[in-house]
């Protein structure tokens, strides 16, 4: 009776978990013999038939064999040898003529190949790489057995120790053979030239000019010489071409190629890098404490993964806005979007063989699994719009279908207000003062607001007559009108010898002037104006300067016949006063003079007790 009981009660509270559950368990086969990662894994309609297949870049049984699998349902359709390993599989619209029916597109090796159809239509090869110098001419000494293959071996590793430039694939096969092989591996591949390919890491689509989701796409690739380039959709021609400083191994795009987009990368040296539409080089870059193990864009918000066991959210510029950590390793990463209630959440495969769905930093789901995931992919399978397709450490494969009755809730509560809402907060008494306080408010809030206006006003005004007694008493050290530009700074010398010597303005322009060698020297420049408190001897004579060139801009007389500043700017020779002004007591002011230039305008200088004043009047002068 008591293993009876027992019995029951599992198989109840195993019936009340699976009507708990917010998935439908279609279909899980250990023994599925599939190999791959989330970046090989698309889901398209390939025929046009409404009938969504997934398509498989299986690498195979340790990385032997690599082959394209097809999936209808549960069961293979058809089985493609590669010629190398994939690096990522996607679907696209390459052309808008009916019947619509997307391109499968496949990166292995330095190749990207194209099926329509489920058969091969195009084949693109990334360009070939110049050869390093001195391994070319190693290769063609021993094509004239000039060095044998030892020698060669060991100065191919020194090359590929120091030299920036890596060796070609034929060197590094080379340099993994036994000195045995050495011989006849030179022997047969000597006489053929040495090409250096680079290969790709990372591929994904941009749309082109169109944001909708049946629109003509872009292939993005990654590869491994630090490059990122954009392929037209019809021709499969390089569109762009962009540069990074290490080699890209995640990507994510948004925008239009056409319009705007930007593009973010995750590179080996565990910087993620953000470039946009103009730029060849990133924009942006964030760097991580620890290598990215996946990369997922939702919304406006980069989430990456980290082998520190944590999910960071930043934003496109920069800026971290978020942490999660997890409970165990992260082995993939992968988008989770429900279109029909407008969901888009990040989905991770744990070591611990839990897949955990997150929502920003908010746990939406977990489903546990009997073997580590380490591959996702979410959309429509078959007929079914909300399918989740995962494949296992073992080779396995594992279909569920999200209800349509299911409704992600963040942290796996009830919906409604936080639960902290309802909570009690320990509010202070109110004191007497407060009270009294209040009721004063409360009666002459009014005059209160009265006497802020009024002290609010006079600080305005107070600031504005302060403001005008600057410009009359011309303190101001700038031209107060946009016509008349001007900046005048007033430097007064005394040079015990005569003579002339080159003086420099402000801009690094320099004039020659003559002086006259008993008086001091006052040069205008446009900088502003200071006190003449370096005349040491009031009796002295001052003469007064327009230095050469240093109206900066040039002042012009009329829009219609525009003349240059030595126009305006020439002074010649040393204008002395013919009456040496006083500085002491009893002269409260003296007039050094008004110069008029020979465009109009005038420039006076004026000293009153120890200061000096210029005024310069441009008439219809304009800068």
């Amino acid at each position: 009776m008591a293993a009876a009981s027992s019995s029951d009660s599992d198989s109840g509270r195993a019936e009340s978990s699976e009507a708990s559950s917010k998935w439908l368990d279609a279909h899980y086969d250990p023994m599925a013999n599939i190999h791959t990662f989330s970046a090989c894994l698309a889901l398209a309609d390939l025929h046009g038939d409404g009938e969504y297949k997934l398509v498989v870049g299986d690498l195979g049984p340790g990385g032997q064999h690599p082959r394209l699998k097809v999936l209808k349902g549960p069961t293979v359709l058809t089985e493609t040898p590669l010629p190398a390993l994939p690096a990522a599989a996607a679907t696209f619209l390459m052309e808008q003529h009916e019947p619509r029916t997307p391109a499968l597109a496949l990166a292995s090796g330095p190749c990207v190949y194209v099926y329509k159809n489920l058969r091969p239509y195009f084949k693109f090869s990334l360009p070939q790489l110049p050869p390093n110098p001195l391994e070319l001419d190693l290769w063609n000494q021993a094509k004239e057995d000039r060095i044998d293959p030892l020698t060669l071996k060991e100065m191919l590793e020194g090359i590929r120790e120091k030299a920036e430039v890596p060796l070609s694939v034929q060197s590094l096969r080379f340099l993994q053979l036994e000195l045995s092989e050495m011989e006849a591996f030179v022997s047969q591949h000597k006489s053929k030239s040495i090409k250096r390919q680079t290969v790709i890491t990372t591929m994904t689509t941009l749309k082109k000019n169109l944001a909708d989701e049946d629109a003509v796409s872009c292939l993005v690739l990654g590869t491994e010489n630090k490059e990122l380039l954009v392929l037209d959709p019809e021709a499969f021609t390089i569109l762009a071409k962009m540069s990074l400083p290490s080699v890209p191994v995640f990507l994510e795009v948004s925008g239009q190629f056409d319009v705007e987009f930007r593009l973010a990368a995750a590179c080996r040296n565990g910087n993620i890098y953000i470039l946009r539409r103009d730029s060849r080089r990133p924009k942006y870059c964030i760097e991580l404490s620890a290598q990215p193990v996946g990369l997922v864009r939702v919304h406006k918000v980069l989430v990456v993964g980290s082998t520190q066991e944590s999910l960071h959210g930043f934003t496109h510029k920069g800026k971290k806005l978020w942490t999660v950590q997890m409970p165990a390793a992260i082995l993939t990463m992968s988008l989770l979007e429900q279109r029909s209630r407008g969901l888009q959440a990040v989905m991770a495969g744990l070591a611990n063989g839990e897949v955990r769905i997150y929502h920003d930093k908010a746990l939406l789901n977990v489903i546990r699994t009997p073997d580590a995931v380490t591959s996702l992919c979410f959309g429509r399978y078959g007929r079914e719009d909300n399918t989740l397709i995962m494949t296992t450490r073992g080779a396995g494969l594992i279909i569920k279908i999200l209800k349509r009755t299911a409704v992600f809730v963040e942290a796996g509560g009830e919906a409604g207000p936080p639960p902290a809402q309802a909570m009690k907060l320990s509010v202070p008494r109110k004191t007497r003062l407060y009270v009294d306080q209040t009721l004063r408010e409360r009666e002459a809030g009014t005059a209160m607001h009265r006497t802020f206006q009024t002290d609010l006003y006079l600080l305005r005004l107070r600031a504005a007559r302060a403001y005008v007694q600057a410009l009359e008493s011309s303190l101001n050290p700038v031209s107060v009108t946009a016509r008349e530009p001007l900046k005048l700074h007033a430097v007064v010398s005394e040079h015990p010898c005569g003579g002339s010597q080159a003086t420099s303005g402000p801009e690094g322009q320099r004039s020659r002037v003559s002086r006259n060698p008993s008086a001091p020297e006052l040069i205008l420049c446009p900088l502003g104006l200071v006190p003449a408190s370096h005349l040491r001897r009031p009796r002295d004579q001052v003469s007064v300067f327009l230095q050469e060139g240093a109206l900066s801009p040039p002042l012009c007389c009329a829009a219609s016949s525009p003349q240059p500043a030595a126009e305006w700017a020439i002074l010649p020779g040393s204008l002395g006063l013919r009456q040496a002004p006083r500085f002491g007591a009893g002269h409260a002011s003296s007039h050094l003079g008004t110069f008029l230039p020979r465009t109009g305008g005038a420039l006076t200088a004026m000293v009153q007790g120890r200061k000096l004043f210029i005024s310069v009047t441009t008439g219809s002068l304009r800068c």
